[in-house]
């Protein structure tokens, strides 16, 4: 039965016996519960399930999960994110805190920010191997942004495939090592008196803060409610990143802020919701035909991105012409299809 919760004998001697139950929504890759123990407390299970993937590819997830929420859980202060109160790995079943969400909230992004930065700055170098380094564009997606570029018949001046070449050089996780948290998007951002908690850690990793700072300008790249945030608090959540990612390391945040734009902007998968990653060249579709993701198309959320690192680079010493590159794809797609729309700015964010 789909609202029976998956407890065996270890788990209802370790966290107590279920009550009341209510089944959430969730991806078609777990099951969620809202759980009411014997004892009156809150929890919440979460059950990772194949979903088409192997057993060994779902028992991979789990592993990533809950390494994930045990490494957010070493924050001190507040907490960024639910405990661990117990896992049944053979199930591939975690009991999690309950966390009570204040929803809706008029100035969101500040307090997402630091809690952001505080959770990327939680861990370092000794950590390598803890979960795996992020997976960011490749050769292959450079090819497909070029390959775009000639199916819209907009020229691809000389320097741009060399620093293409060394973008995928500079994004190289392997000097990096901030907690990631892989989906940081509406939904997975809990609001609570003592400040933001993620949850969903299904797909955290290793790697530099910046890719995860980047989601305010590129427009949420992961997720199906794509959204602008404008200058001032574009701004304002930026400075927050910085100082508390400063406070808390001693260091200014390393890397290049345009490079991580750049890399979502090449990466085609970054245009659709995650069953379809990975399957087809989702850039070589745009030219072809448009599709939607949540409220926003493919090319609407391409133009987005092409605006940004355009203004992005303008003055920058390595991505020059990749910025005047993508002006020019912008103007193209806009001419070609003028009725594509703005994305949403950041105050029309939905709330669950």
């Amino acid at each position: 039965m789909l609202n029976r919760v998956p407890f065996n004998a270890a788990l209802l001697s370790t966290v107590g016996t279920p009550k009341r139950t209510e089944l959430l929504d969730s991806s078609p890759r777990s099951r969620v519960w809202r759980v009411r123990l014997a004892d009156r407390r809150l929890v919440i299970v979460k059950q990772i399930r194949d979903g088409g993937d192997t057993g060994a590819d779902a028992h991979a997830r789990f592993a990533r999960e809950v390494a994930g929420l045990r490494l957010a859980g070493r924050a001190s202060g507040p907490a960024v994110a639910p405990a661990v109160l117990a896992t049944d790995a053979s199930s591939r079943v975690m009991v999690l805190e309950h966390v009570d969400d204040l929803g809706r909230t008029d100035d969101w992004m500040p307090g997402y920010a630091e809690s952001l930065a505080r959770l990327h700055a939680l861990t370092g170098p000794t950590d390598a191997g803890a979960l795996p380094v992020w997976s960011g564009p490749t050769a292959t997606d450079a090819e497909s942004f070029l390959a775009l570029a000639r199916a819209l018949d907009v020229p691809v001046p000389s320097a741009v495939p060399q620093e293409l070449a060394g973008l995928l050089e500079r994004l190289d996780p392997t000097p990096h090592h901030a907690l990631l948290h892989g989906d940081p998007c509406p939904g997975n951002d809990l609001r609570t008196a003592d400040g933001v908690r993620f949850v969903d850690f299904e797909r955290a990793s290793l790697g530099n803060g910046l890719i995860e700072l980047a989601y305010f300008r590129i427009g949420f790249p992961t997720c199906w409610c794509a959204m602008s945030v404008t200058a001032a608090p574009l701004t304002e959540v930026e400075d927050i990143y910085r100082t508390t990612w400063r406070g808390l390391t001693g260091k200014d945040v390393p890397g290049d802020l345009a490079d991580a734009c750049a890399g979502w902007l090449i990466q085609g998968d970054a245009l659709v919701e995650r069953a379809h990653r990975g399957t087809v060249d989702q850039l070589a579709r745009v030219a072809a035909e448009d599709f939607e993701w949540g409220y926003v198309s493919a090319r609407e959320r391409l133009v987005h991105r092409l605006g940004v690192v355009a203004d992005m680079t303008r003055d920058h010493d390595h991505l020059h012409a990749l910025g005047r590159l993508s002006s020019a794809l912008a103007d193209r797609l806009l001419a070609r299809w003028p009725k594509l729309r703005p994305l949403p700015t950041h105050d029309a964010r939905p709330w669950f």
